[in-house]
């Protein structure tokens, strides 16, 4: 008989960690998240986000068998932003089992209502900010740094449950050694006409602090148009720089200035997800020399994010940060390119992710469920 139980202790919370391990054992895509930094991003003490807003984590067990987990949560920040009546969910796993997943978003629409929402939207683990949406296409290759997995009959599952799609966010591959021509000739063509210098963050901790602060600006002036934007925190701002710098490559990380004032930039990270696959979650000696010897072998990066404060927009300087990231990268090795996320209605990103002959090969899902 399967029960829903709320994750109270901290056998229930190894057993929330842990299920992914289980289902996902025979999956070569899935990439296991260190075992560690899951507890961390479950402490309420840690992680900045619990600072803000409720977080609920649920078990479904059958017997003595775990065989499903879901957050439920609020986010006041989306609500701040975007005065939606509406809470979310996320970290779904379960088995291939209709009734357990019925149960689980029961649960999790159940203590939303209680929080006075009407719907509940997700999967958010837990913000935009994070990892975000459902996989739908594309289960054959590993997910870069910072993105999900999924099992393919969870589409089926949440569908089933009642969930209705809300929005898509597209993730392209480019896969080259040189940079097109046609690229190189419009990057110097928009540089001239635009008039911004384009620079790496800086490598002098001195300046690197101020650079940072200066990408927290503009971060925050460029996303407050975007559909779901949710403005982070300044401690979880913070928290996200000190987790992703030491793995950073400042030649990855742009800073876009007109006339010395900030107008953008754009973040790459080195997929990382090619150490965290050798190290199976675990962190002793083996693994951690398992890590160093990938570390050198990273052949793939991620555009994780890009922005531009609105009176610059529409200037290609997207495009001159994409430009930017083939010059640094591919020297360094990194012939596979992720762009990600694009949401499905972004048509200026959609086409320069075209100029640059990516192609969709992930389709991720953000569902709405009214409760």
């Amino acid at each position: 008989m399967i029960k829903i139980v709320p994750v109270e202790s901290k056998k229930h919370l190894k057993s929330f960690i842990m299920l992914p391990f289980r289902l996902y054992k025979d999956d070569p895509a899935w990439v296991p998240p260190l075992i560690p930094d899951q507890y961390k991003f479950f402490n309420a003490q840690k992680n900045p986000y619990y600072f803000h807003s409720e977080v609920q984590l649920f078990l479904a067990i059958d017997d003595s068998r775990v065989i499903g987990r879901i957050s439920a949560h609020t986010n006041t920040q989306h609500q701040k932003e975007h005065k939606e009546d509406i809470g979310f969910f996320g970290f779904f796993e379960c088995e291939n089992d209709a009734h357990a997943a019925e149960m689980l978003f029961d649960a999790a629409a159940q203590w939303n209502r209680k929080k006075g929402f009407a719907a509940m939207r997700g999967p958010m683990n837990f913000s935009v900010n994070q990892e975000v949406g459902l996989l739908i296409d594309g289960f054959s290759d590993p997910p870069m740094v910072m993105m999900p997995h999924a099992k393919p009959y969870y589409a089926e599952l949440f569908e089933h449950c009642g969930l209705v799609k809300t929005m898509d966010l597209y993730a392209y591959l480019s896969e080259r050694k040189d940079i097109p021509e046609r690229v190189q000739r419009l990057a110097a063509a928009i540089e001239r006409r635009a008039g911004v210098s384009i620079r790496s963050l800086s490598k002098n901790k001195k300046q690197l602090r101020k650079d940072i602060e200066t990408v927290f600006e503009i971060y925050t002036r460029a996303w407050e148009y975007n559909w779901g934007n949710v403005p982070m925190t300044k401690a979880e701002f913070d928290h996200i720089v000190d987790e992703l710098l030491p793995l950073a490559d400042p030649e990855l990380i742009f800073i876009a200035e007109k006339d010395g004032h900030p107008a953008g930039f754009s973040l790459a990270m080195p997929n990382y997800n090619e150490v965290l696959k050798v190290m199976k979650g675990r962190v002793n000696p083996i693994t951690v020399i398992k890590a160093m010897l990938a570390q050198k072998k990273i052949g793939s990066a991620r555009v994780i994010t890009m922005g531009l404060v609105k009176k610059y927009q529409g200037r290609g300087i997207d495009t001159l940060f994409y430009y930017y990231s083939y010059k640094n990268g591919l020297p360094k090795g990194f012939f596979r390119g992720e762009f990600s996320w694009v949401l499905e209605n972004n048509t200026m990103m959609i086409r320069i992710a075209e100029m640059l002959d990516a192609k969709i090969y992930k389709t991720y899902r953000i569902y709405d469920k009214q409760i």
